[in-house]
């Protein structure tokens, strides 16, 4: 390769995750700006206290479920079609959805556009870690989508700072964000390894590939429970933290908004550490064994704060996302475990079901709350997701520095 051709693949390159990292900041913008204007949104629709609680479970619940169909629709898509494709055609969606979401008049209406939203966010992050991985060298593809988790994650910090402006302007800043992002995505190109697959005859984003192979299906499983543990902080422990506070006998209101907000900066810097953790060692897997460790510790931290002040709930969520900042590195780890022809489908899927778990494990979280209260809940809850993630963990295969340039058959991997 010539000077000026390698001058313009790294130019490519740095462009790549530029608009990927600026795109998963509207895509965590977006993801969390209901749970962070849950209560005034609500409060203004004319909610209960009560209600509040219950009908922004719904509304949480039913956004998840927009994000697993459309973790489907957008993987399969972006194997299909292209990667590119599904930058584009995610962003516009959820981008009307939220200039909606500024004008919904109640509950049912609520749901609804956040159904539509959670479809349309389902396929910003995997297209844009799929992009990643293909483009950079095996040695630092790391890097490159640790870049894109850190400066994305701010996209929570944003949506905070926006949210104090009021609720409605939280949305309408998002959809315009998104708007604004789809003219810098022009020029991107696509993936030299996916150009590669379109003129074989592999199958191509088959997403029933991956449950014809029972070796392949425990694989894809155990890429979706490793990642279970982070979305349990911060859709239950963070989320509901005006609940927790009043077990715990919280000397003042805690804001699940600002809560989210010192969460994320957190997760944002335990990227980081994890990122880099992972290239010292290479490995990815020891390095998700230690932050599965250390988000445990941190839970429990939390869950034994009795009385705990505004203060300390700040310092607490910090120390909860620094421990479990390691989305980079998990997602990575489930776009390396599979095929090109398949890749898309999994990594678009995977960090998707995984905050779509967010249902069933709110639903056993209430369960438990019932039988043995709101604290001790969250103690099992926690244990219990961190021992299945390590057990996970443990069944897959190191892929540090594996080679990616290859397809998946039908029958099992070529």
């Amino acid at each position: 390769m010539t000077q000026p051709e390698q001058s313009k693949l790294t130019r490519n390159a740095i462009l790549l995750v530029l608009v990927a990292s600026l795109g998963y900041f509207v895509d965590i913008y977006d993801l969390l700006v209901f749970s962070i204007v849950r209560v005034p949104s609500l409060t203004d629709l004319g909610l209960s206290e009560t209600q509040i609680t219950t009908q922004g479970q719904l509304i949480i619940n039913v956004q998840m479920a927009g994000l697993l169909l459309g973790g489907i629709i957008w993987g399969v898509v972006g194997d299909k079609m292209g990667r590119i494709k599904v930058l584009f055609g995610s962003i516009l969606l959820y981008s009307i959805a939220n200039f909606a979401n500024a004008f919904v008049a109640n509950v049912p209406m609520y749901a609804a556009i956040r159904f539509i939203a959670g479809i349309g966010l389902a396929g910003e992050l995997g297209a844009g870690i799929t992009l990643v991985t293909e483009t950079l060298s095996k040695e630092k593809r790391g890097y490159g989508t640790m870049i894109v988790a850190v400066i994305g994650l701010f996209g929570a910090a944003a949506a905070y700072a926006v949210a104090k402006h009021g609720w409605q302007s939280a949305y309408m800043v998002g959809g315009g964000l998104g708007i604004l992002l789809l003219f810098m995505r022009i020029g991107t190109f696509e993936s030299g390894m996916y150009q590669d697959v379109q003129e074989s005859k592999a199958s191509k984003g088959n997403f029933f590939m991956l449950f014809t192979n029972f070796s392949r299906f425990k694989k894809y499983l155990y890429c979706i429970l490793i990642g279970a543990p982070l979305w349990y902080v911060v859709g239950v422990l963070v989320s509901f933290s005006p609940e927790f506070g009043k077990a715990l006998n919280a000397k003042d209101v805690l804001s699940a908004g600002e809560g989210i907000f010192y969460t994320y900066i957190g997760i944002s810097i335990g990227d980081i550490f994890a990122g880099l953790l992972a290239q010292v060692l290479k490995s990815r897997k020891v390095t998700m064994a230690v932050f599965h460790v250390l988000s445990t510790v941190a839970a429990i931290i939390y869950l034994r704060s009795e009385g705990i002040t505004h203060d300390r709930f700040i310092w607490v969520c910090f120390i909860m996302g620094c421990s479990v900042g390691y989305w980079a590195t998990f997602v990575t780890i489930a776009a390396e475990q599979f095929g090109t022809n398949i890749r898309a489908t999994v990594t678009t899927t995977v960090p998707n079901f995984v905050r779509g778990s967010l249902i069933p494990i709110t639903l056993a979280f209430n369960a438990l709350k019932g039988n043995f209260g709101q604290i001790n809940a969250g103690y099992i809850m926690m244990i219990v997701l961190t021992v299945i993630a390590l057990f996970s963990l443990s069944q897959l295969k190191e892929t540090f520095g594996k080679d990616l340039n290859y397809i998946e058959e039908d029958a099992g991997v070529s």
